[in-house]
């Protein structure tokens, strides 16, 4: 396939948009308890939505899947595992500090592993300090590091600036101290998503050789990833329904909206889904720095998350500092997007120049 970086970062824009909008339509929920609405957008995340546009794309989904290296299938479901518990503690990030704090937070630390780990993890890290291309992607990632430090250290001064009841009446449940640590810990987990996609290479390419388009290569590998996902988040959820007795809240069609609340779950499952998906298509046009799709993911995501923040007055009664702040970090964020697309784009253009060989001289 012809890479394409540029289109490479706004396929990365528009799975960061539904990735930052996914948890609205969970907001317009009533009286549901926290576990029975996410198992709900779950199962439409998890396993109804990426199976249905992984079959529509690829006939041969199945028979891919079945003839896929196990290898290659153990390491994407358990990375997938793994990343689960992340995807299940990010929803409890956002429950604690808000959209903006939240996710600047969780998705810093995310940025940091999944961008730098898998070149280290396959020995190319080293080389991409010795050109141009290498040089000014890894600048893009350190401008995406220092723009997410930005929106977080605004979400610090936004703490401390409001009172808990201002604060409560954006974020119900706003908890700083308890949600640092569910945000450092959901950080680190959601970065195997990366490694994931790097451990389901050989089913993506299975895909390609039965007669999948390379643009949608990795919506099977995303399939497997999903399904571990959901194993993660059903047993949690399991666990919490029998812990708090809200299994009566999936029947009870007198005391709840029910099927409003389904609509909304299901919506928010959906769009969640939809971050992957076009994160699938992004890497297959970033060429040969692909892993640098993951700090455009992370970039966009929060990007987009802020800007719903502003839009939700969670910032409302902040200082212009706090403001300041956060507009900076928007941008910055929005600038390292601009230099990690040009770094792909210098990779892609010194590939393409002939080399001269001693016999042509």
């Amino acid at each position: 396939m012809e890479p394409n970086p540029f289109l490479g970062v706004f396929l990365h824009a528009v799975g960061g948009l539904a990735a930052g909008s996914f948890y609205l339509p969970f907001k317009k929920v009533k009286g549901w308890s926290w576990e029975v609405y996410w198992i709900i957008g779950g199962v439409f995340s998890w396993i109804v939505t990426p199976m249905a546009v992984a079959y529509s794309l690829n006939p041969r989904l199945f028979e891919i899947i079945a003839n896929a290296p196990s290898r290659a299938l153990l390491g994407t479901f358990g990375f997938g595992v793994l990343w689960g518990i992340g995807g299940l503690t990010f929803g409890l990030t956002v429950r604690y500090l808000g959209l903006s704090l939240g996710y600047a937070l969780a998705l810093g630390l995310c940025a940091a592993f999944g961008t730098l780990i898998p070149p280290l993890a396959d020995g190319t890290l080293p080389g991409l300090f010795q050109d141009a291309s290498g040089l000014t992607i890894l600048s893009g990632v350190g401008v995406c590091l220092f723009g997410i430090a930005l929106s977080g250290r605004a979400g610090m001064v936004k703490e401390k600036e409001l009172s808990d009841e201002e604060k409560a009446e954006t974020i119900q449940e706003f908890n700083f101290a308890k949600g640092v640590w569910v945000a450092i810990f959901c950080g680190i987990m959601s970065a195997c998503m990366a490694f994931a996609f790097q451990a389901g290479k050989p089913i993506a390419e299975l895909a390609i050789s039965m007669g999948t388009s390379d643009i949608w290569q990795n919506t099977p590998v995303l399939v497997v990833i999903l399904w571990g996902g959901f194993a993660t988040n059903f047993l949690w959820c399991l666990f919490l329904i029998v812990k708090n007795k809200s299994g009566g809240e999936f029947t009870n069609f007198r005391d709840f909206p029910w099927l409003t609340n389904f609509i909304f779950s299901a919506i928010a499952g959906t769009v969640w889904y939809f971050q992957f998906f076009f994160y699938g298509m992004g890497t297959t046009k970033m060429g040969q720095f692909d892993f640098s799709s993951w700090t455009l993911h992370m970039a966009f995501i929060i990007v987009f998350s802020n800007l719903w923040g502003i839009l939700l007055h969670e910032w409302k009664g902040t200082s212009a500092r706090a403001k300041n702040l956060i507009v900076a970090g928007i941008v910055v964020l929005i600038l390292s997007t601009i230099v990690v697309g040009y770094g792909n784009k210098l990779g892609q253009t010194s590939n393409a120049e002939p080399v001269e060989t001693i016999e042509g001289l």
